[in-house]
């Protein structure tokens, strides 16, 4: 890498490149950062509790297979105790490149600053810990990240509570942790108003430590089962937010993605000929995948006749589930799935196939990661979905937004879209929260949000079924729903 920046280019959109003097006393920093280097911290055992945490919450929300660049890694201690294959550091102090150099030779360190680097690699992950209350132009930075992402890339940037300022300047008053030079204290909305400037947005954050001093087990309890609740989140020391690129228009010569649509269909026969008709083409080309497996009535027979009258534009595929459920039948489908776009469509067509595209469209923009339906907009027709299962949609989505701060209003819905990239790591992540969903539902949810994509709901309007029964029990699959949250609760939430 090399310290100099010129006019970066983006998915065909251009930033100049921008130089502005500081208007900070930029050698007081350099002196600073030459000073953490050589010394440590006066108040050791608290600061080595603070990044401890950083790293461990890094190393969590970091896909294991993400390509990590630290700018201002300092050390490179936080930086060390990531597991990814490709660990890069930057820094702009010589001393603490050298330092990080010797003290981890596994990482490759380069010296330069991140406001004006350049580099011709492309990182998954670029972590920026507390450079945005030291840096001379926060935008600057933040658009020269954006420079070196890939395509799919995050910015995984920490910053401290702005209600903690009086308490770092009275730690140095006391002499309890060294002086530094004026800091940018930054609000939620500042924070948001940059990121909007740097055409960046917010995928998710968590709010973390609420207690800073290392007291035994009582400061573990504290900052993993009471900082992550309501009105006390926003007392924590830190937060950090996971970033992701604004969406930005695709090229017209960029080739649109094929897709791949597939419908478990158990006791549906009625339904088979409606879905073939009513799916509509999508992308370059769309394919059409039954998945059967344990019919009481003729829903096999159904689909191989239709699949041999049919003579339209869709390629369609039949295959049968071994295995029990909807979510296997899912990942069957899914597995033999040729599309660049994975979609699920309901085989009892509560949600019509002509909402399809609404999905494909929002996908393809790139306005987001992964989106499914959400019924709880519209008004349902009377039959749609009985009184209790809405009081438990209700509920779940409540909980939901709590556990993966990001808003969601139906975690049920069956339409569910994501790409067929992001699936094949959803699926090596399912070991993290065990095999235990028998709906496929919550596996996608969670998955997604543990390789932090950007979750999005399109309202669709939920109809009544015109053909066979629910296989939904509502006290059975509601209590089995109640134990997937509390397993997702202790991955996601209180860590």
């Amino acid at each position: 890498m090399t310290a100099t920046l010129h006019a970066t280019e983006l998915n065909g959109h251009t930033r100049s490149a921008r130089v502005v003097p500081p208007v900070r006393d930029d050698a007081a920093w350099r002196e600073t950062f030459d000073r953490a280097a050589r010394e440590n911290p006066r108040f050791s055992g608290g600061v080595r509790h603070l990044r401890a945490d950083v790293a461990s919450t890094l190393r969590r929300v970091i896909p294991y297979d993400a390509r990590v660049l630290e700018v201002g890694c300092g050390r490179g201690d936080t930086l060390a105790q990531l597991s990814n294959p490709v660990r890069h550091g930057l820094d702009v102090s010589p001393v603490a490149v050298e330092r990080a150099r010797a003290d981890h030779p596994s990482l490759t360190i380069t010296e330069g600053d991140a406001l004006t680097f350049r580099s011709d690699e492309r990182y998954d992950a670029i972590v920026c810990d507390r450079m945005v209350h030291s840096t001379a132009d926060i935008q600057m930075l933040l658009e020269n990240l954006d420079a070196h992402l890939t395509p799919t890339g995050r910015i995984y940037l920490t910053c401290y509570n702005y209600l903690w300022e009086p308490a770092v300047r009275l730690s140095e008053t006391l002499g309890l942790k060294h002086p530094t030079p004026e800091n940018n204290w930054l609000s939620e909305s500042d924070l948001a108003n940059l990121f909007e400037l740097a055409d960046l947005e917010v995928v998710k954050f968590e709010d973390r430590m609420l207690m800073p001093a290392p007291v035994p087990v009582l400061a573990g309890l504290v900052n993993r089962f009471l900082a992550p609740l309501p009105v006390l989140r926003n007392l924590t020391v830190y937060r950090l937010y996971v970033l992701r690129r604004r969406a930005r228009p695709q090229p017209r010569t960029t080739k649109a993605p094929k897709v791949s649509v597939v419908v478990p269909a158990r006791n549906e026969e009625g339904n088979v000929p409606n879905i073939i008709a009513r799916t509509p083409v999508m992308g370059s080309e769309t394919e059409l995948i039954f998945v059967e497996g344990g019919s009481k009535d003729g829903t096999r027979a159904a689909i191989e006749r239709e699949m041999a009258a049919y003579k339209g534009p869709l390629k369609i595929s039949f295959y049968t589930q071994q295995g029990k459920g909807k979510g296997d039948a899912v990942r069957v489908g899914f597995a033999h799935a040729t599309g660049d776009l994975l979609m699920i469509l309901d085989a009892d067509l509560t949600v019509p196939p002509e909402e399809l595209p609404k999905f494909y469209d929002v996908m393809a923009q790139g306005k987001t990661d992964y989106v499914h339906g959400t019924r709880l907009v519209y008004p349902m027709e009377r039959e749609a979905m009985r009184f209790l299962n809405k009081l438990g949609n209700i509920g779940f989505s409540k909980l939901f937004t709590f556990l993966l701060n990001q808003p969601l209003k139906d975690t049920l819905c069956g339409t569910k879209v994501v790409w067929a990239r992001d699936w094949v790591r959803i699926s090596d992540n399912r070991h993290y929260f065990g095999d235990f969903d028998p709906f496929g539902d919550f596996d996608m949810i969670f998955g997604a949000a543990k390789l932090n994509l950007k979750i999005l709901e399109i309202p669709i309007r939920y109809r009544d079924r015109t053909y066979g029964e629910t296989n939904i029990s509502r006290f059975r699959h509601g209590w089995m729903l109640l134990q997937m949250s509390a397993v997702a609760a202790t991955k996601l939430k209180f860590v």
